[in-house]
This record gives structure tokens, sequence and C-alpha cells, in this order.
């Protein structure tokens, strides 16, 4: 019931936003709105397994890319309409996903994270030898400049993000508050004692990756059709790998909130940077705020906040 009224909150919401930017009447509005949204799905994917079941990826790249260049082969075998091949793009990196916990979940922690950043290596190897989506050489997306009933395309990318992100953020926010949730923080908090009182980690870890590669390469699926014309460097790109890692700890891992807010915060600072300075700022920004972050407030903006209420109780 609690899980129907937030979805029905959240619909609101991105309704309210959408219509608000709207009302700007500025194309670049959408466009920067966007990535920001498209920020909040990837930070908000990563948080599911490396907040909430305590296994750092450093591969989310590979899932988003996965998305994009899944987009890039139906659009050239059988064009299909964006929401299906953002599912297709979901079912992929799921997959992929998947397949990845079954080979790397038995790993822990540092051997875990290189394991996940070698697969991002060996999927960008074989995208840049597949000269079907492109390889190294990259691809062309042509798409219409405007749809009906909503108008100019951005817009319609714009307003599919806001989906996934009322999607993501209410699956982010189910299984923090169910069983599974409390499966996952057995495996973060103490696997060997989870293990040790029946608990079925593998499995357990198995749909996290799942989960969270299906919601990666959903973010991914529409960025062909946002970009116009797609390659390794640019899907593989350091910075989502970085910022998917960063968001979620400058917000706070612990709850389906902290993603947001520090997606919305870093997603933001680099849009302005962008404009104002230079995009080649944007990875000095996270660092520079990652790094503050760890030492004044290594449980993110949330930890900061819910320390400050219990201390004001007191």
């Amino acid at each position: 019931m609690r899980t129907r009224f937030f979805l029905l909150i959240s619909i609101a919401v991105a309704v309210v936003v959408f219509f608000g930017a709207r009302l700007v009447n500025n194309d670049y509005v959408f466009f920067a709105g966007y990535t920001i949204l498209q920020f909040i799905v990837l930070a908000t994917a990563w948080n599911i397994l490396g907040g909430y079941t305590g296994y750092v990826n450093f591969g989310s790249a590979a899932f988003f890319a996965m998305g994009a260049y899944s987009t890039v082969f139906f659009h050239k075998a059988f064009p299909m309409p964006i929401p299906i091949l953002i599912a297709i793009g979901g079912v992929v990196s799921g997959v992929v996903g998947f397949g990845m916990g079954y080979l790397t979940l038995r790993l822990r922690g540092a051997f875990f994270a290189i394991a996940t950043l070698a697969l991002a290596v060996v999927l960008q190897t074989l995208v840049v030898n597949w000269d079907y989506v492109g390889g190294s050489r990259g691809a062309y997306i042509i798409r219409p400049n405007d749809i009906a009933w909503i108008g100019p395309y951005i817009q319609y990318l714009f307003l599919l993000m806001l989906a996934l992100v009322v999607i993501s953020i209410t699956i982010a926010r189910w299984i923090e508050r169910s069983q599974l949730g409390y499966g996952f923080a057995t495996i973060r908090d103490d696997e060997l004692a989870a293990e040790a009182s029946g608990v079925p980690t593998l499995k357990l870890k198995l749909v996290a990756t799942t989960i969270s590669g299906a919601l990666m390469g959903m973010a991914g699926a529409p960025f062909p059709y946002y970009i116009g014309y797609l390659q390794p460097s640019s899907a593989f790109g350091l910075e989502y790998a970085v910022n998917s890692i960063a968001m979620p700890m400058i917000g706070g891992t612990t709850s389906w909130i902290g993603p947001l807010i520090g997606a919305i915060l870093l997603g933001s600072l680099q849009q302005i940077a962008t404009v104002t300075i230079s995009s080649a700022v944007n990875l000095l920004i996270v660092g520079l705020l990652l790094v503050a972050f760890v030492i004044i407030a290594p449980n993110g903006i949330v930890g900061l906040v819910q320390g400050w209420m219990r201390r004001r109780e007191k």
C-alpha cells in the first residue's frame, strides 16, 4: 500500500517537473535535465549492489554501454519504438549482470571490484571490433525532430528518462523496505555471519547484480538517440563509472534518497561548470567533492542529517 502511494506521489512530482521544464521554454533545460535524470538512474542502480549489498562495482559504464549498443543493434536490424528498446536494453544488461555475478560474486572486496573493471574492458574491446554496431568508428542514429503530442524530440527523451527515474527509485525504495533489502543488508554488514545463519547469500547477490545491471542498461538505451552519434569512448566513458559511484557516496548509500540527492547535486554542478567553465572540469569537481565528503561526512549527506537529528533529539 505504501509503495503504491509512493509511486503515485513520484508520478505526480514527475508530471510537475516535466511541465515546469516546458514552461521555461528552453531546450537546453531538457538537454541538461536529461543528463541529470540519467545519472539519478545510474546512481540508484549502482546503490542496489554497492550500497545495499556492499559490493563495489567499477563496471557501471559496461552496463550503460550494453543498453546503448543494444539500441544501436536493434535500430539497424529491427527498428522499434524507444520504450521497447529500453526494455530490451534492460534485459540484455540484466543478463550480463547475472552472468557477471555468477562468475565473480565468489570474489570479495577489491578482487570483485577489479573483476567488474575487467568486464568493462573486455566488453569495450568486443564492441570496438564489432563492425555491425559501428566498431571503433562509431555509429550514427538519425532521430526525428518532433514527436506528435509532445513536441521537440529532446522533450520526449526527457519524459522517458523521467519515467525511468520514477521506476528506479520506486524499485530501490521497495527493496530497502522488503525482506530482499534486509537480506542485502545482512550481506553488507557481515556476509560470513549471514551464511552461517542460513541466508542464501549467493542467490541474493545474483538478484542484486541482475537488478542493478538491468537498470543501468535501461538508462543507457536512449543514449544513442540523445547524442546522435555513438562511439565506444562515449558509451564506455569514465564519467559514468566515476559518477555512478561518487553520487551515492556523497548522497548516502544506506537509503534510496541518498543517490537521488547526490545525483541532483553533482549533476547540477557539472552542468553549470560545463556552461560556465568547461566540461573538462567535471571529473575534477567529482573528485574534490568525493574526497571532502569522505573526510567530513563518510556516510554522505543523508548520514550527516541523520546524525544531526539524533544529536538534536538527545
